[in-house]
This record gives C-alpha cells, structure tokens and sequence, in this order.
C-alpha cells in the first residue's frame, strides 16, 4: 500500500468506494432548483436522497419504493454526473451543500431526513454540519469522512495526492479515462449487469466535474466536523469486495468505527455480503435497517 500508484489505480481506488449507478426508470420531469434537479415521490415524512460521484438520482428509486408508504423521496440529481449538464464552481462540495440546504428552506420541508451514499453520505455530513439541528435523522451509505485514513496518509499528505490526481485525471487521454473508468468498476457491484451501468454513468459524467470532486473527496477530511452534528445517524458499511485483499467484517467495522468516533451517538451497521452498492447488493437489509432507524425513538 506504500508503493505510488498510477492515476489509474488511484482512480480504481476512488471510484470503487465512491461510485453510485443509474436504473432509468419511468417518472415525471423533474424539478430544478439552482442546477439540481430533484424527482418528488409519494406523500408523507420527507426523505431527501442523494446519490455518489458520477451517479443518477434513481439509484434510490428502488429504495424509495420500498419505504414507501409514508414516505415523501425527493431524489435528488447533482450536476455534471451520469450525463447532466456541469456547472462550474471553485468547490463542488461546498457548492452542492449551500443548494441542498437552500432546497429544504424553499420547498419548507421541516426536518427531513438525509440520506446520502458515498458522495452523497459527505454531502449529507457536511449540511448537517453545517445547520446542527436542521435535519432529523441522517442514514449514511457506504462513505467515509476522511478517505485518506485508508492509505494511512495524514491530512496534508491528502491534499497533496487529491491535487496530483485531480491533474492527472484532467490531462488523461480518450483511452486512459474509458480504462480507468472501466477499471474502477470492479468490485463495486455483484452483479455484472450493474457494474456495466456503472461504466456507461461514469463514461456519460463530466470529466471536470468527476476530477474536483473526486479530489475533493480524497483531499478533505471532515473528522473535524463530526462533532458539530447533534443529528442521529446510522452509517451502513460495505466490506465484501475486499475480502480477497484481506478485508474482514470485523477490520472494516472497525475503520467504519474509528472514523465516526467523533460523531456522538452514530449506529454503525455491515452489510455481510453487499458490495458499494447496497442498495441492489443487499437491498433487503438495507431497507431493514432504514425503517427501524427511521422508527426508533431519537
């Protein structure tokens, strides 16, 4: 693990654990709000989803149906991913999160749930950080608050490699990017069939888009934030990809563990089989765990 990598590893790396995908499913156009674009689903309690790097908005539209009923999705679509228009910011993160937050104020919806997987689950972080209180409970999917903590770097080392990759990833040719892309696939879905889905939403993302916030989301560490949010939260965590690397439930649990310690109260829960994608790979036990979470008592 000390040995440098290629940009292509690195991004294998990245997209693996960062990676959403697309089912297209039939619904009416969706809304837009400051280059959002976000699909409204059923009556009742507001769950706000957002989905991860390169990904679509209906990689919830399964889940929200299942919670269903009294349950109000509003799936949310961020731009430059999974073919949608970019917009330029100097950070996506923070950008993102300032129009999620003025979302909640403008459609009025009084403490909502946030859900949030891999990209999404750090945005999600980062608005209840941000607005302590303003949400009401936050389920986290398969993401980290600091991803360097994998490679055991130290937060400057962090920002050093995200900007070298960023670089790396915008120089790339045609070729190299469709390789790294298709690369960083792998392992991320146990079906074959969404692991193409996979490739075809990262193929259709917005190369600029993709570089700052995957950079952004090796570079930054939000364990400094962690204990500024009084919101319960569960965090769902993924291992079985690793497995052949030497991953174990329990060593993954506890990286899930270690990284969260700073966020007062959060439930950690493992998927025993699921790959990044947990939403398909074990979409019963997730959907389990958001109903009883979303039951429980605060």
């Amino acid at each position: 693990m000390s040995r440098k990598r290629s940009w292509a590893g690195l991004f294998a790396a990245a997209v693996g654990i960062l990676t959403a995908l697309h089912v297209s499913q039939g619904q009416a156009a969706p809304a837009e709000f400051r280059d959002l674009k976000v699909d409204v689903v059923g009556q009742g309690r507001p769950v706000v989803m957002i989905p991860g790097l390169n990904s679509a908005a209906s990689v919830w539209t399964e889940t929200c149906a299942a919670l269903q009923p009294g349950v109000q999705c509003h799936l949310v679509q961020l731009p430059g991913f999974a073919g949608t228009p970019a917009v330029a910011t100097e950070n996506f993160q923070l950008a993102m999160r300032d129009r999620l937050l003025a979302y909640l104020d403008d459609r009025k919806l009084d403490k909502p749930v946030v859900m949030g997987h891999s990209l999404g689950g750090v945005l999600a972080l980062q608005m209840a950080a941000e607005k302590p209180g303003r949400i009401e409970r936050l389920v986290i999917v398969d993401s980290l608050p600091f991803l360097g903590g994998l490679r055991g770097m130290t937060p400057e080392q962090a920002r050093g490699m995200a900007a070298g990759m960023r670089q790396q990833m915008l120089a790339a040719t045609k070729e190299q990017w469709e390789a790294g892309t298709r690369q960083g696939a792998g392992g991320m879905s146990r079906s074959p069939a969404n692991t193409e889905r996979v490739i075809a939403w990262g193929l259709a993302s917005d190369r600029a888009t993709t570089a700052q916030a995957m950079s952004e989301l090796w570079g930054d560490d939000l364990r400094p934030l962690l204990p500024r949010i009084t919101t319960p939260t569960l965090v769902m965590g993924a291992w079985a990809a690793y497995e052949p690397m030497g991953s174990t439930l329990e060593s993954t649990r506890k990286i899930f563990e270690t990284q969260y310690a700073g966020l007062s109260g959060a439930k950690v829960s493992m998927s025993l089989r699921g790959h990044h994608f947990l939403m398909w790979d074990d979409a019963d036990w997730l959907v389990g765990e958001v109903k009883a979470f979303l039951a429980a008592k605060p």
